[in-house]
C-alpha cells in the first residue's frame, strides 16, 4: 500500500463505518421501543374507541395498533423499495453524491419526529420513510469498506450488516431516556445534528466514486492534507483518459474473484434464476422479520393480558438483543470466508469465484434453518417463549442481510453490485407490503390472534431453501465448465498468493 492509503486510514474509515451503521443506518427496525413512547404521548389516541369488555382501561385500541403498523410498513417498504434507484445513484454518481443525499434525508427524518405532535401524528410517515432511505442508502455506500482489506471483505460488509440491525437499539435508548425526563424533540434534534460528523466522514474518509475491488497499488480517497495531496481525486480519477479502470480490468485473469462471466450486464445477472431465487429467499424471511418486528408491541399486550410493565419489560429485552446483532453478524462472514483460513496455496481466478460461491451454499442453508427456528418459536402464543424467540430473532435477521449483500458481491460483478442490492431489496419491498394485510387479517376476522397467520408463514418461509439448491447446481455447472477448460480445480502447489493481495 505505499504511497496510498496506510493502515490507520483504512483502520479509521472502517471503525467509523461500524459506528455510524451501528448508530444509525437501521434505527426503524427499534420501532416498538418508539411506539411504547409514541403512544405514552398520544398519538393517534384519537383512534381509540371506547369497549368496555377490552382489557386496558376500557378502550378498544386495535387502530391506533393498526396505524402504527401502517407507519411501520410505509417506512420498511421505502427502506427497501428505494434502495434500487438509490443504488443506481450509488453506481452512477458514486458514493459522494450518494451520502450526501442519504444524509440529507437522514436530517429531513429527525427534523420532522423532532417537531411532530400527536396532533401532527402523519409526520411519522414522511420521517420514517426518510430515516428509512436514509439509512439503507447510508450502508449501501459503507459496504465498499470491505474492498479495502482484502481476504476479510466479506466479514467486513456481513459485520456492517449486524450494525445495521444493532442500530435498532437506538430507540431503546430513547425510550429509557425519554422515561428519564427527556424530551422527544431533544434527543431526535441531537440525531439531527450528528449529519455534521457524517459530512466530516464523507469528505475525509470515504472515496468520491467508489472502492474498487481488487484494490489497486497505491489507492488512495478522501480529502488529503495539504502536505500530501491538494485534490479530491482517487485512482479512478487520476487515470489517463481511454483506460480502463480496475473494475474494468481485471488483474487475474480470466475472471476475477467475485465476478461472473466477462461481458456479463446488468440485464442478464437480474433475469438469472440465481438472483430471482435469491431474491425470493431474501423476501419470505424479511416478510417474517417485518411483521414481528411491526406487531411486537399487540403482540406483547395480548400475551400479558395488558400487563403495561411486562410490555415495558419484553419490549426492553427485545432492543436489548437487537444490540447482539452485531456480534451475531461475522459468524456469517466466517461461514463465507472459511475455505481462505489457514491455507498457503490459496485458489486464484475462477477457482476462487467457485470457491465462494461453495461456501455461500453453507450460509444460505444455515440462514433459513435459524429463521424457521424463529418463525416456530413466535407462533408459540406463551409470554415467556418470546425471550428465545427474541434471541433467534437477532441471530437469523442478522445472518440474513449479512449474508443477502456478501452473496451478491460474491455471485456477481462488482460493477452492478448496487444496482443488484437495489433491486433486490426493491423486489423484496413488494412481499414485504403483505404484512399490512396479515395484521388486518389478524385484528378482523381473528379477532387478535396471530397463531393461524404465523403457522402460515412457517410454510412460506421453507421456500426459501430452494435458493440453496438452485446455488448449488450453478456451483456444479461451473464446476464442469472450468473442467472442461483444463482449468484445475485446487491451486498447483507453486501458486502462493501475496498476504495484502485478494484471493
Amino acid at each position: 500500500m505505499a504511497g496510498g492509503a496506510g493502515l490507520a486510514k483504512r483502520l479509521g474509515t472502517f471503525v467509523s463505518g461500524l459506528l455510524e451503521c451501528g448508530a444509525f443506518c437501521g434505527i426503524i427496525f427499534g420501532w416498538a421501543s418508539l411506539v411504547f413512547v409514541l403512544k405514552e404521548r398520544g398519538y393517534f389516541r384519537w383512534l381509540c374507541q371506547p369497549s368496555p369488555t377490552n382489557h386496558t382501561e376500557g378502550l378498544d385500541c386495535s387502530a391506533q395498533d393498526e396505524q402504527f403498523s401502517l407507519v411501520f410498513t410505509i417506512g420498511s417498504f421505502m427502506n427497501n423499495f428505494m434502495t434500487f434507484p438509490m443504488g443506481v445513484v450509488f453506481d452512477r454518481f458514486g458514493t459522494l453524491a450518494a451520502r450526501l443525499i442519504a444524509i440529507s434525508l437522514y436530517a429531513g427524518g429527525t427534523l420532522l419526529v423532532a417537531f411532530s405532535t400527536p396532533e401532527l401524528a402523519v409526520l411519522l410517515f414522511p420521517a420514517m420513510s426518510m430515516l428509512s432511505v436514509g439509512g439503507i442508502l447510508l450502508i449501501l455506500t459503507n459496504m465498499q469498506v470491505g474492498n479495502l482489506f482484502g481476504k476479510y471483505r466479506s466479514i467486513i460488509i456481513t459485520l456492517y450488516n449486524g450494525a445495521f440491525d444493532s442500530s435498532s437499539a437506538i430507540f431503546l435508548i430513547v425510550k429509557l431516556l425519554y422515561a428519564q425526563g427527556l424530551s422527544l424533540q431533544a434527543m431526535f434534534l441531537f440525531l439531527a445534528a450528528c449529519s455534521a460528523w457524517h459530512l466530516l466522514r464523507t469528505l475525509f474518509l470515504m472515496p468520491r466514486t467508489r472502492v474498487p475491488y481488487p484494490l489497486p497499488p497505491g489507492y488512495d480517497y478522501g480529502l488529503q492534507c495539504p502536505g500530501r495531496s491538494r485534490s479530491y481525486r482517487t485512482y479512478e480519477e487520476k487515470r489517463p483518459p481511454g483506460e480502463d479502470g480496475p473494475e474494468e480490468t481485471p488483474l487475474e485473469p480470466p475472471v476475477p474473484r467475485g465476478e461472473a462471466p466477462p461481458g456479463t450486464t446488468f440485464r442478464a445477472c437480474a433475469c438469472s434464476w440465481l438472483f430471482a431465487w435469491h431474491v425470493a429467499w431474501l423476501s419470505v424471511m424479511q416478510l417474517r422479520h417485518y411483521l414481528f418486528i411491526g406487531t411486537l408491541n399487540p403482540l406483547l399486550e395480548r400475551l400479558s393480558h395488558g400487563d403495561s410493565d411486562a410490555v415495558s419489560t419484553y419490549t426492553n429485552a427485545f432492543a436489548f438483543t437487537q444490540l447482539c446483532g452485531v456480534l451475531c453478524a461475522p459468524w456469517n462472514g466466517l461461514i463465507l470466508d472459511w475455505h481462505k483460513r489457514g491455507k498457503r496455496h490459496r485458489p486464484e481466478g475462477a477457482r476462487a469465484a467457485l470457491a465462494d460461491l461453495r461456501a455461500a451454499v453453507v450460509s444460505l442453508v444455515v440462514t433459513v434453518v435459524q429463521c424457521l427456528l424463529f418463525s416456530v418459536c413466535a407462533a408459540v402464543p406463551v409470554l415467556q417463549v418470546q425471550f428465545a424467540t427474541f434471541v433467534l430473532q437477532v441471530i437469523s435477521r442478522s445472518f440474513l442481510y449479512g449474508g443477502n449483500a456478501a452473496f451478491l458481491a460474491i455471485a456477481f460483478p462488482p460493477q452492478h453490485f448496487g444496482k443488484l442490492y437495489g433491486l433486490a431489496m426493491a423486489l423484496s419491498a413488494l412481499v414485504a407490503l403483505l404484512q399490512y394485510p396479515c395484521v388486518a387479517l389478524v385484528q378482523g376476522p381473528l379477532q387478535g390472534d396471530p397463531f393461524y397467520v404465523n403457522v402460515g408463514l412457517i410454510a412460506v418461509v421453507l421456500l426459501a431453501f430452494v435458493s440453496p439448491v438452485v446455488v448449488a447446481r450453478e456451483c456444479r455447472r461451473r464446476a464442469k465448465e472450468l473442467e472442461a477448460a483444463g482449468t484445475p480445480l485446487t491451486a498447483p502447489p507453486a501458486a502462493e498468493t501475496p498476504a495484502e493481495m485478494p484471493h
